[in-house]
């Protein structure tokens, strides 16, 4: 690879030895395809793709692995618990950069064995602005259907169909596969409009609110009833039942997915869903009637509307924006999106205070079974829960901790009884006490049973203070707490131009620690190629833009109108992909224990493992790092040849003069 020098260079190099890369794989000479660029991979075609697996893995094992109605064997079901996550090295995919399900399995073609686990982002139909975390429905977004994996394999016809064989595939591979679990929806989702009682609904009179009592929703049920009556139901069948008796959680007379047939139609009939969604909208808001939206960080409750800010939809309709009544640092509201109502309010909500000794039970039952559902249908071994940080308690954590502590929680134990290895990898930026929620968050992670948490080291420059006190911070909570924290190199929701000052420098740095530290470890698709950013790059160039589906040029910092553009980092690549190699044959060495030779996470990081020392500098400088504590060693991997800055290097002890 060392007379690779530019992208065109690489794409020539693949076209003229792509039979002897792939048959490394093949062969199990290499977990992954080395020198494949990402951009190749997502354009290799299906019989190519199965050909390549088929000769990997086996005819029989293929063959159980793209039969939708059976789960294929996770590699990570050995397990009785879901400690698995705290050692856990994860690749974060938002399916839209790529295009479809089928995708997701020409990139983990790239990914070595050490990166052990996926993450999907959200896999549901989205809402407003397309938001992937505004889900509407529980159906599977249809835009992740892969054509050309229907034509190769007729059989596997619905977008459903092919996240099943996805799955197994991953797991025949060796891949762990995670969900994203989100406690909250489109403000006027299905789940909304069917279950009413599961969400805080407001009465505004222009930019006032009216009403924001407990029982708001009763209204609101009488509205979607008188609809059914004048209207009639979606699916033809008659209404033979009481209003009490349809929109009942507890009865279960009603089937959910009756429920929602009934409503707005067969899954399949996207437009008729739509349309009567919208009706069923307009009935709503036309009497004044909204959900209230989702809040984050302190102090969660006291809304009020402000009457000068809103927004026209295509149908006339205002919407207002929200303010807290007493506004904090972080105090954000999140106008397109709506929480589950999980507690009822004290004193019908008069003083906006929840309380958390009332507990809306139904909606627990209701949000823990519907994921457990996805988990079971698709075999996901692991949630990312979304939002973890939230934390609405103004007495933080408390002494004792119930099964209606936090929803999240409560999801993964539930979903734990079944399945023993499901874990919880948690969204948290292990923000200083108060900031993002109330009390302290290392204290709201255990008690929500979180195995991994995000943390925050993306969002600051290697080798600054900032990076430096994370860090050393983090590795002490990983000693210390049952939770472990990230090292995160990029997450695939946050690569946005507010982030390139922190790519500029230290990428390989990033890579390397995360690849050989004892620390969980969480990179964005993409990361292996981006380019710099000297300047602001199109949007297109990143992947948090394609959370959304905006298309409003006004919207500066979210639109996108062109598919996902992969960087031309060859330089980036090419020693990303030294690691990775190295790593690769010399996999034994990642599952020895880490002894620390240097006494503070500033400057430069020394530390063994096994037969090896590894050295990373924090800061830009190209000096030869002599250890005191070692005579004899030899350098074996040196990054000097690719960058002079942030050098990192392995080196090998010789057998006598070995640490132990």
């Amino acid at each position: 690879m060392s007379n690779l020098q530019t992208y065109s260079d690489f794409q020539q190099h693949w076209q003229t030895n792509h039979y002897q890369l792939k048959s490394q794989y093949q062969n199990h000479q290499s977990s992954y395809i080395p020198e494949l660029l990402p951009e190749i991979a997502v354009s290799l075609d299906p019989l190519t793709v199965f050909e390549l697996l088929q000769k990997r893995l086996g005819s029989d094992i293929l063959q159980k692995a793209i039969n939708p109605n059976e789960a294929f064997p996770s590699p990570l079901s050995q397990h009785k618990d879901s400690s698995w996550l705290k050692k856990s090295k994860m690749v974060g995919i938002n399916v839209r950069t790529i295009g479809n399900f089928f995708n997701v399995i020409k990139y983990a073609l790239t990914i070595p064995k050490h990166f052990d686990s996926i993450h999907l982002l959200p896999i549901w139909e989205p809402g407003v602005v397309g938001s992937l975390y505004g889900m509407i429905s529980w159906n599977i977004n249809k835009e992740f259907y892969s054509q050309e994996l229907a034509n190769l394999i007729p059989t596997l016809n619905t977008v459903e169909k092919q996240l099943k064989v996805v799955t197994n595939l991953l797991h025949a591979m060796g891949k762990g596969i995670g969900m994203d679990v989100i406690p909250h929806t489109d403000r006027f989702s299905e789940m909304v409009l069917a279950y009413p009682r599961h969400f805080e609904w407001i009465r505004r009179l222009g930019g006032q609110i009216m009403n924001q009592s407990e029982n708001v929703y009763r209204e609101i049920e009488e509205i979607i009833w008188l609809y059914l009556h004048r209207k009639g139901t979606a699916d033809g069948s008659p209404l033979s039942f009481s209003r009490n008796v349809f929109f009942s959680p507890e009865i279960p007379i009603v089937s959910d997915e009756k429920r929602h047939e009934i409503l707005f139609g067969k899954k399949e009939d996207h437009e008729g869903r739509l349309q009567r969604r919208i009706e069923l909208i307009h009935e709503c808001v036309n009497q004044g009637f909204e959900t209230l939206p989702m809040t984050m960080a302190p102090p969660y409750r006291g809304l009020h509307i402000n009457p000068e800010s809103f927004v026209l939809d295509d149908y006339g309709y205002r919407w207002y924006d929200y303010e807290f009544n007493e506004p904090q640092k972080m105090s954000r509201v999140f106008g397109p999106l709506v929480r589950y109502k999980f507690y009822n309010a004290k004193d019908d909500n008069k003083n906006w205070e929840l309380d958390f000794e009332n507990p809306n039970k139904p909606v627990w039952n209701y949000v823990c079974e519907k994921f457990e559902q996805v988990q079971k249908e698709y075999s996901f071994d692991f949630m990312r829960g979304d939002m973890a940080h939230v934390q609405p308690r103004p007495d933080g954590v408390p002494a004792e901790i119930d099964d209606f502590y936090e929803p999240l929680r409560g999801i993964k134990r539930h979903i734990q009884t079944k399945t023993a290895h499901f874990a919880f990898f948690a969204e948290t930026f292990l923000a200083p006490p108060n900031v993002m929620g109330y009390g302290d968050e290392n204290d709201h992670l255990e008690a929500i049973q979180a195995d991994s948490t995000l943390g925050d080291l993306q969002a600051a420059v290697v080798g600054s203070n900032v990076f430096n006190h994370c860090f050393a911070t983090y590795y002490d909570l990983l000693k210390t707490k049952k939770f472990a924290p990230n090292f995160t190199v990029m997450t695939a929701d946050k690569d946005d131009p507010r982030f390139d000052e922190f790519y500029r420098t230290a990428n390989i740095f990033r890579y390397f620690v995360a690849t050989f530290l004892d620390m969980p470890a969480y990179i964005g698709l993409g990361f292996e190629t981006r380019n710099l950013h000297l300047e602001r790059g199109k949007n297109e160039e990143y992947t948090k833009l394609y959370v959304f589906q905006i298309r409003d040029d006004s919207e500066i910092d979210k639109v996108t109108h062109a598919p996902y553009i992969w960087g031309t980092n060859t330089e980036q690549f090419a020693q990303i992909g030294e690691i990775r190699a190295w790593a690769d044959k010399n996999e034994p060495v990642l599952e020895e224990n880490v002894n620390w030779l240097t006494s503070t996470f500033k400057n430069t990081l020394i530390w063994q493992r096994g037969n090896f020392v590894f050295v990373a500098n924090t800061q830009k400088k190209a000096t030869k790092t002599k250890f005191k504590e070692i005579e004899n060693y030899d350098l074996i991997f040196d990054t000097t040849a690719y960058s002079k800055e942030h050098i990192c290097q392995i080196y090998k002890f010789k057998s006598e003069h070995r640490i132990h």
